[in-house]
């Protein structure tokens, strides 16, 4: 094979069928849009720790996406290589907040979307799945539980402080309870019943009780 025979080959015919105006437009949709989603994640983000690394990843899979769904809708051979080249990728990349699932499958359908040719779809999807997420996320459907603990001398002020605390708080369970030379020390799950936090210095008040400590509580960590 010459530089003659390279030049007559098929593989530079399909090159010409290359657009540039098509994907210079496409990738520009999918930047935006990455950007977009970005600006989501970042404003609906409550989780322990923001990682602008995977913000980043959002924009950066958005258009990955759109160029290889640019390559592959044009060949059709091209497609079922890059089905078997993708089959032998494997991600370890760790998922901290379930949320994140959400903004990845959305960064890939972005670029599945555009890549494909439907620019609008992409666009009136993503404005929807973001004004969607904004509202939810300044939404609380249920009251912020607390742990609150409770350092006691003996039975007795065990008793009044579990009574008070049956009183001002709306809902409580009792998670741990440790005995020792020094004392007991109580670990509740409560829902205080108007936000207010001052039957905590009560509490504390109590004959018998060394100290009382309320944090708030997610599911997840204390903070």
């Amino acid at each position: 094979m010459n530089f003659r025979d390279i030049f007559k080959s098929s593989f530079l015919e399909n090159v010409t069928e290359f657009s540039a105006v098509d994907t210079l437009i496409g990738l520009a949709f999918a930047l935006v849009l990455g950007l977009f989603i970005f600006f989501i994640y970042k404003k609906t983000f409550k989780g322990v720790m923001y990682s602008s690394g995977f913000a980043m990843s959002l924009i950066g899979l958005s258009l990955v996406t759109t160029l290889v769904i640019m390559a592959v809708t044009s060949n059709v051979v091209l497609s079922l290589g890059m089905v078997g080249a993708l089959s032998i990728v494997r991600f370890r990349a760790a998922i901290k907040e379930p949320m994140e699932i959400v903004f990845l499958f959305w960064a890939l359908a972005v670029g599945i979307v555009i890549g494909a040719g439907m620019i609008p779809l992409a666009v009136i999807g993503s404005v929807i799945i973001g004004v969607i997420l904004i509202i939810f996320s300044h939404k609380k459907f249920t009251k912020s539980p607390y742990i609150l603990i409770v350092n006691c001398s003996d039975d007795k002020s065990e008793e009044e402080a579990l009574k008070l605390l049956s009183q001002k708080a709306g809902r409580y369970s009792i998670k741990s309870k440790t005995v020792n030379s020094e004392g007991i020390e109580l670990t509740a799950e409560i829902k205080i019943k108007d936000e207010s936090t001052t039957f905590v210095n009560e509490i504390n008040k109590i004959t018998g009780v060394s100290g009382a400590t309320l944090v708030s509580f997610n599911g997840d960590y204390l903070s």
